[in-house]
C-alpha cells in the first residue's frame, strides 16, 4: 500500500512555486552553425556556444510538423549545459527536422535557431566505429575532480540510529558507507537534510522562552569530523516550536516546511547554532563550512510560504551566520531543478544580503551552467555547488541500482569538470528515510551504495574517475557518436596513461541497452611507449562480449537468485565477489587499441611500465 508520504510527494514534487518576477531576462541570440548528423540508431545535434546562455533546448520535429523539445525521459529539466547532443528517441530511417534555442534560465527558453535536417540510419548489421585520439605526451591541463569536494547523505541524525534495516544496524552502515567515501575516493564533506528537525532537538520553548539544545548535533558533527568529513550545514528544517504552521510536512519522518513565527527567533537559532559550533569545533574549522539555506523552497512540497517569504528568510539566515564571523560561507538557493538562482541574485544585488555561493540541484542531465547567470548579477567570484545530483528525482526507481547510472554519472562528471566547484551525487548510501526505509536490497534507492555496503555501479564509475592520472590530455573523436554517443576522459601522471571511455544516451528509454547503439571503438595512444603494458576495467551490464557483465550488481543478484534480501552471509560474499568490477588484459598493435563497447558501458585503460 502507497504510504501517506509518498501519496503526498508524488502530488506535489513536481508543482513550482512562485515563478513570477521583476527582472527579465536576457535576449539571447539562437545558437548558430546548428549541424545534425544521422547515425546508426542517433542523430548528433551540435552548434557554437552562446555568450549568457547557461543552457540549450533541443528542438525536433517531422519532415511536415511543429517542433517540441526532446524529451530523454528523465523526468526532470530536458535542457543541456553543452553541445553535442545525442538523441536516440528517434525511429531509424525517419527524416526529422532539429533547431536549438539557448536557455538564460532553466524556466525559459529564447529564440530558435535555424532548422536543419537528419535521418537516423538503419543497423545494417556491420557494428559503427568511433575512433579516439590521444596525445600521450602533451603539456595538458590538472584534471578536475568535482566528485572530490561533495557527497550528499540524506541526514545525517541516521549516523546515531541503533535500528536495523535488512537486518543492518542503520548508524553503523552508514558512518562505514561516508568513511569509503572519504577514504577510497577522497570525497572532503557531506550535504544533508534536517539539522534543525526535531529529532536532534536543536530547539523548543518553555514558558513562551527559546531553549537551544546542540547536544545532537554534537554527536553527529564528531562522528563527521571523525570520519575526516566536513559538513555542509543545510540550515533546515524547521523546527516544531518555531514553526507558523507545524502541520506542514513532507516526508516519512515529517520534515516540518512552514516559515518560521518568528523571524527574529530564526535568526537567533542560526546564530546560536554558529557561535556554538565554532566554541566546540575552532574558528578556523568552521571557516571550512558551507552554510546552506533550506532545501529546494521553489517546489511547494519544501516550503508552504511565499518566495518572498523564502527571501526574507535567506536574508536573515545569512544576516545571522556573518554577525557572527564576516568571513563565514553563506549561500542558496538550494534549489530543484536549477530554480530560483537568478531570483536569488537579482534579490541579493538589490539588498546587498552576501552570496558566498549558489547551490541549486538537477537530475538526469549534466547540470547546467549558471556561471552565465552569476556573471549576469555581479557574483562572478561566488563559487558554484550543485549539492543535489542524480539520474533521477524519482524514489524507488529500478535505474537507480543499475549500470546506465554509472555511465550516466561519468557524463555528468566530465561535463562539469572545470566549471563547477562541486557536484554531489545524491546520496552515499541506501540507508534512507525520505519515502520509507528500504523494502529490499535492490529497491531503486538513491545510495552509490546499497544496504550492507555492496557498492553499486555508480561507485563503481566513481572509483573508476579516482584512478584517472592528475594531467588531463586532449581528445579527439571522429566517427558514427564519436564525441556525443562515447566519450572519453584521458589523463596521465609520470608513470602512468589512463584513459577512461565510455557508451551513454540521456534516453533513460534505453536504460536496460540498445544492440544498435553498441560501438567499435580504435583508440589512438599517439606518444605510448611502446614497452608499456595495459589492463582494462570495464563497468557493463551483461552483453555478447561480457556474458555475466562486470560491475553488474543487479545481473548478479539475479544469477545468484537471491531474493529481497540475501540469506547468510555466504550469500553476501558471494555477491560481493560477483558484482565487483572485471580487468582484463590489453592487446594493442603499435600504439592502437580496438575494443567494443554496448551502451550502456564504460572502460578504464591503463598503461604502466
Amino acid at each position: 500500500m502507497q504510504s501517506d508520504a509518498k501519496k503526498d510527494w508524488d502530488e506535489r514534487i513536481a508543482r513550482r512555486s512562485d515563478e513570477d518576477r521583476d527582472f527579465t531576462f536576457p535576449d539571447l541570440d539562437p545558437p548558430k552553425e546548428v549541424t545534425a548528423v544521422g547515425g546508426v540508431g542517433q542523430v548528433t545535434v551540435d552548434w557554437s556556444p552562446v555568450p549568457g546562455a547557461v543552457g540549450y533546448l533541443i528542438l525536433r520535429g517531422p519532415e511536415d510538423g511543429p517542433l517540441e523539445p526532446v524529451d530523454h525521459h528523465s523526468r526532470d529539466i530536458l535542457s543541456i549545459p553543452e553541445p553535442p547532443y545525442v538523441d536516440t528517441t528517434v525511429t531509424p530511417g525517419t527524416p526529422y527536422r532539429y533547431a536549438v534555442a539557448s536557455v538564460p534560465e532553466v524556466t525559459v527558453a529564447g529564440r530558435a535557431s535555424e532548422v536543419v535536417g537528419a535521418v537516423p540510419l538503419v543497423a545494417d548489421g556491420t557494428e559503427p566505429a568511433v575512433r579516439i585520439a590521444v596525445d600521450t605526451v602533451a603539456d595538458g591541463i590538472e584534471l578536475h575532480r568535482p566528485w572530490v569536494p561533495m557527497v550528499g547523505s540524506e541526514r545525517l541524525s541516521q549516523l546515531l540510529c541503533k535500528d536495523l534495516s535488512g537486518g543492518r544496524e542503520i548508524g553503523v552502515e552508514l558512518e562505514q558507507a561516508l568513511r569509503r567515501m572519504h577514504d577510497d575516493l577522497g570525497v572532503r564533506t557531506v550535504r544533508a537534510h534536517a539539522i534543525f528537525h526535531d529529532d536532534t532537538r536543536v530547539y523548543t520553548e518553555r514558558d513562551g522562552q527559546p531553549v537551544y539544545d546542540f547536544t545532537v548535533v554534537d554527536a553527529i558533527y564528531d562522528k563527521v569530523l571523525a570520519i575526516g568529513l566536513r559538513p555542509v550545514v543545510e540550515l533546515g528544517f524547521m523546527p516544531r516550536d518555531l514553526a507558523s504552521d507545524p502541520g506542514k510536512t513532507v516526508f516519512e519522518y515529517g520534515a516540518i516546511i512552514s516559515p518560521p513565527k518568528s523571524y527574529d527567533r530564526w535568526a537567533a537559532l542560526v546564530r546560536e547554532l554558529v557561535e556554538h559550533l565554532i566554541e566546540r569545533y575552532g574558528l578556523d574549522e568552521v571557516l571550512g563550512w558551507d552554510f546552506e539555506v533550506w532545501n529546494e523552497a521553489n517546489l511547494e512540497v519544501f516550503w508552504s510560504g511565499t518566495k518572498a517569504e523564502w527571501m526574507r528568510l535567506y536574508d536573515v539566515t545569512a544576516a545571522a551566520v556573518k554577525s557572527v564571523d564576516q568571513r563565514l560561507a553563506v549561500g542558496g538557493p538550494s534549489s530543484a531543478a536549477a530554480g530560483w538562482v537568478d531570483d536569488l541574485l537579482a534579490h541579493a544585488a538589490a539588498n546587498g544580503s552576501p552570496v558566498d555561493f549558489v547551490s541549486t540541484h538537477t537530475y538526469g542531465s549534466p547540470p547546467l551552467d549558471v556561471r552565465a547567470s552569476l556573471e549576469r548579477h555581479g557574483f562572478g567570484e561566488a563559487r558554484v555547488l550543485w549539492t543535489e545530483w542524480g539520474v533521477t528525482p524519482t524514489h524507488f526507481n529500478p535505474i537507480s541500482d543499475s549500470v546506465f547510472s554509472g555511465v550516466f554519472l561519468l557524463r555528468g562528471m566530465r561535463s562539469a569538470a572545470g566549471r563547477v566547484d562541486a557536484l554531489a551525487y545524491w546520496v552515499a548510501s541506501d540507508h534512507f528515510e525520505e519515502l520509507g526505509r528500504p523494502p529490499r536490497l535492490l529497491h531503486g534507492g538513491f545510495g552509490l551504495q546499497t544496504v550492507g555496503g555492496l557498492p553499486k555501479p555508480r561507485y563503481h564509475a566513481l572509483s573508476l574517475l579516482s584512478r584517472l592520472g592528475r594531467i588531463e590530455l586532449p581528445v579527439e573523436f571522429t566517427g558514427d557518436g564519436g564525441g556525443s554517443l562515447v566519450e572519453a576522459w584521458a589523463s596521465r601522471d609520470e608513470d602512468r596513461v589512463a584513459v577512461l571511455v565510455w557508451n551513454l544516451t540521456l534516453d533513460q528509454t534505453k536504460a536496460d541497452g540498445a544492440p544498435e547503439l553498441a560501438r567499435r571503438i580504435q583508440l589512438d595512444l599517439a606518444g605510448l611507449d611502446p614497452d608499456w603494458q595495459g589492463r582494462a576495467t570495464y563497468l557493463t551490464m551483461p552483453a555478447e562480449a561480457w556474458p555475466d557483465g562486470s560491475g553488474d550488481l543487479v545481473a548478479a543478484a539475479t544469477a545468484l537468485g537471491i531474493g529481497d534480501w540475501p540469506e547468510s552471509d555466504e550469500q553476501w560474499a558471494a555477491l560481493a565477489e560477483r558484482a565487483e568490477l572485471v580487468t582484463t588484459a590489453v592487446t594493442r598493435t603499435g600504439s592502437t587499441v580496438e575494443l567494443t563497447l554496448p551502451m550502456p558501458a564504460a572502460v578504464l585503460l591503463e598503461f604502466t611500465p
